[in-house]
């Protein structure tokens, strides 16, 4: 019986990256193959090559100064396709920003030199939402900005692009959380029930609106927690949950408590379609794993974004709901988790059976 025929591992860590295609390593080094002359991304496709004739570079400079070209296939002093196509969609996010009227598929596609269905399915791939998902967001932030300075909301709805008030109305209480006058007032009159209990990790506060939870907060005490609440909403109408309500907040603390349970509960979630973007990211995270700041910058067509999604996970008022504790920095270090880096520490050790 022959013996199963191991590959080689080199033993630069690079060579991983190689030998899994890695696509986030793009842009980090190329590889050269002394057999061909050529030198690569990480994620060629091409036919692999032996180990002992592959050597790695910071840069296409330096894998030209030692005398190969790039890969034809793979393209490697190009820009990455991805970063390509995070530019087009962009560009027609901003189409889409600046326009009274949301534009159609066939013009925002042509505006990026695409077909109509690729845009589409790169569209979706890298902002998580629809052209038409992303023109009703923006058109619902600027009816929410309007609102706020306390305009009316006929002219609010019409001033961003709404050609009648039926499709406004017909998703107000998904976007708004509450009804368009109630969120004009400040959210007078919008009734949101809450509960504080104790958990794990210290005292938590249930919130829930007419949609779902909108809130789970974590800290040391009620006081606070319910300060914090009332910042949040500051003209609703705060009340103690009912006897209906206990099932909610013992699920609530329920996921505080054991995090790799699988969640059922009705979310009412509230941010920009960027932190929504990131928000959805994070919930992608399987339990037990974590991924760095840059890693899902990256996974969202925006590769100098870590930032961004730093200040998106700090925005975040679902605690565990959106597991924002599963996002450590690059190195694997644990820190920036709004409710205490302890907390954090002790979610991803009870995720991880520790």
């Amino acid at each position: 019986m022959k013996a199963a025929i191991v590959p080689t591992i080199l033993p630069d860590p690079r060579w991983r990256a190689v030998l899994a295609r890695d696509s986030a390593s793009d842009g980090q080094f190329v590889y050269s193959v002394r057999s061909t002359g050529v030198y690569c991304r990480p994620s060629c496709p091409s036919r692999r090559a032996k180990p002992e004739n592959v050597r790695f570079h910071d840069s296409c400079a330096a894998a030209e100064a030692a005398g190969f070209r790039p890969c034809k296939r793979c393209r490697p002093d190009q820009p990455p396709l991805r970063q390509l196509q995070a530019e087009k969609i962009e560009s027609a996010c901003r189409l889409i920003e600046n326009a009274e009227e949301l534009p159609d598929l066939a013009t925002l596609a042509d505006a990026c030199g695409l077909s109509p269905f690729h845009f589409h399915r790169i569209f979706k791939a890298i902002t998580g939402v629809t052209p038409r998902a992303y023109g009703r967001e923006q058109r619902d932030r600027r009816v929410r900005a309007a609102l706020a300075a306390g305009g009316s909301v006929t002219a609010a709805l019409y001033d961003a692009g709404f050609n009648s008030s039926a499709p406004f109305y017909e998703g107000a209480a998904a976007s708004l959380g509450m009804s368009p006058s109630q969120y004009r007032a400040g959210g007078t009159d919008a009734a949101i029930r809450f509960a504080i209990g104790d958990c794990s990790l210290g005292v938590v506060l249930v919130a829930c609106s007419d949609v779902g939870v909108c809130a789970i907060l974590i800290g040391d005490d009620a006081e606070t927690l319910l300060r914090d609440l009332q910042d949040r909403f500051p003209h609703a109408s705060l009340t103690g949950g009912d006897a209906g309500f206990d099932g909610v907040v013992a699920k609530a603390i329920a996921l505080v408590d054991h995090p790799k349970l699988a969640q059922d509960l009705p979310l009412d979630i509230r941010g920009t379609a960027f932190q929504r973007r990131v928000w959805e990211a994070l919930r992608r995270i399987p339990p037990g794993s974590t991924a760095s700041y840059a890693e899902i910058a990256a996974a969202l067509g925006m590769p100098k974004g870590a930032r961004a999604v730093a200040s998106a996970c700090a925005a975040n008022a679902l605690a565990v709901a959106i597991p924002c504790h599963r996002v450590v920095r690059t190195d694997g270090g644990i820190s920036g988790y709004r409710w205490g880096v302890e907390r954090k520490r002790r979610l991803l050790a009870m995720e991880s059976g520790g």
